[in-house]
């Protein structure tokens, strides 16, 4: 990672962890739950950057990256400070930074286009550097680029599906300076590539995230094209395509990029969360339809995974969506987009979670980004443009709270309707203190 990239008061994620696990003052406050390639920001994020969906007739309806002021002495403090549209709607939803954090990558579901932001020159204005629209062809096949997950000079991006639209899909490796590198497929039951299945290789994929210390990548799975851009209504009530959802999980060589394991997990496992103590080899997930947190962790040298807990009733269906895990690993704020709820479990114990709080965010509520030093929260309301509820619950917004460690209290809230933004969606944190010498 080029030093002289990182500013003299940026740190590497992995080594700040050490730092919170080892119990030493800790005055760095990032976003939890990100690349440990990454370097953090110094003191308190300044800039949310929310990768927002465009909505017909709303404003110039077009998919944006919006920057809000959270410096808390800023006479915009809590308010829209940038808007950058990309043209036209893609079906915003995931993205992230590159390894040096001066580049933000985000994504279309619909188009398999990405856009990429310098964030660096001037952290409050973030300008559109680059556009990748040739995914598809230079990875063979693949649509729908998800996340995009910092390694050292690459991005990974998960992929959602392929030209066939059934969701078959894999991994692709760029530069950072936007160059295709590779493509990994995703094991499946007619090419396990060598993987031990414990029951299917349904070749669906979702999240990526890596535990470089044990040198594997865990990836999990949702579903295909011609399911995640169909109205959710209309999708719930075809028996045949709502068999057609993400059931594994997959362990990863992550050096070698091959995968190991192939874990049987029902229910639509989504967003993937590493613990980030030196020695806790586990990490969580949420299965979207089963509503359940399962827990994929290291017994004895074996990588084993287990249903730990309920969220909510699974079967009123609450559809967890976005979970973020604390930096002390001891708390997991988990979000369910049906009831617009989230729910705050007590994971000191990893195999046996507790929930100790809940409080109703919004009628709908999909993402949670949560401050490295566990004292804000922010939550975005969209889930897929199909997908979102309709009429009066169809509230779009940023809220942003303080956690006390046992109750969240109001900060500052952007109604993004109002505002003519759009859908929020992804928010990842900003800071000029990540680019000073």
């Amino acid at each position: 990672m080029p030093a002289h990239m990182l500013g003299r008061t940026a740190l590497p994620l992995f080594v700040a962890c050490a730092v919170v696990a080892f119990g030493a003052s800790d005055t760095r406050a990032d976003e939890t739950c990100q690349s440990p390639y990454m370097p953090k920001i110094t003191g308190e994020e300044e800039f949310v950057y929310v990768w927002t969906l465009g909505i017909k007739g709303l404003g110039d309806g077009f998919d944006k990256v919006v920057t809000i002021d959270v410096r808390k002495d800023s006479p915009t403090f809590g308010k829209v400070v940038d808007v950058d549209s990309v043209g036209g709607r893609h079906e915003a939803h995931h993205g992230g930074f590159t390894d040096d954090r001066r580049h933000f990558w985000v994504a279309g579901l619909s188009d398999s286009k990405i856009f990429i932001f310098d964030v660096a020159t001037d952290p409050s204005n973030p300008k559109l550097v680059k556009t990748i629209d040739d995914f598809t062809e230079k990875s063979g096949g693949i649509v729908g680029p998800h996340g995009a997950y910092a390694l050292p000079g690459r991005v990974m991006i998960s992929g959602l599906s392929n030209t066939a639209r059934d969701g078959r899909t894999g991994l692709v490796e760029y530069s950072n300076e936007g160059e295709y590198i590779a493509t990994h497929w995703m094991p499946t039951a007619e090419s396990t590539q060598g993987a031990e299945v414990e029951k299917i290789a349904d070749g669906y994929g979702y999240d990526a995230r890596v535990l470089p210390r044990k040198n594997v990548m865990l990836t999990s799975s949702f579903t295909g094209f011609d399911n995640y851009m169909r109205p959710l209504g209309e999708l719930v009530q075809d028996a045949e395509a709502m068999k057609r959802f993400g059931q594994t999980m997959v362990l990863w060589d992550f050096h070698a990029r091959k995968p190991k394991k192939v874990f049987h997990v029902p229910g639509v496992p989504l967003e993937v969360r590493w613990a980030w103590g030196p020695h806790n080899n586990y990490a969580f997930t949420s299965t979207a339809l089963t509503s359940k947190l399962w827990l994929v962790y290291e017994d004895a040298g074996t990588w084993k995974a287990k249903e730990v807990a309920d969220i909510g009733d699974p079967s009123k269906l609450p559809l967890p969506v976005d979970i973020s895990l604390s930096a002390d690993d001891r708390m997991l704020f988990v979000d369910t987009f049906m009831d617009g709820m989230t729910r705050v479990f007590d994971v000191s114990d990893p195999h046996k979670p507790k929930q100790i709080y809940e409080k109703k965010i919004g009628s709908q509520v999909n993402m949670v980004s949560q401050s490295w030093d566990g004292r804000r929260v922010y939550f975005t309301s969209s889930l897929l443009a199909n997908w979102d509820k309709t009429g009066s619950d169809d509230e779009q917004f940023l809220k942003a709270y303080h956690w006390t460690g046992s109750e969240l209290t109001p900060r500052f809230e952007i109604d993004f309707r109002a505002e003519k933004l759009g859908r929020p969606h992804l928010m990842r944190f900003g800071s000029a203190s990540l680019y000073t010498n």
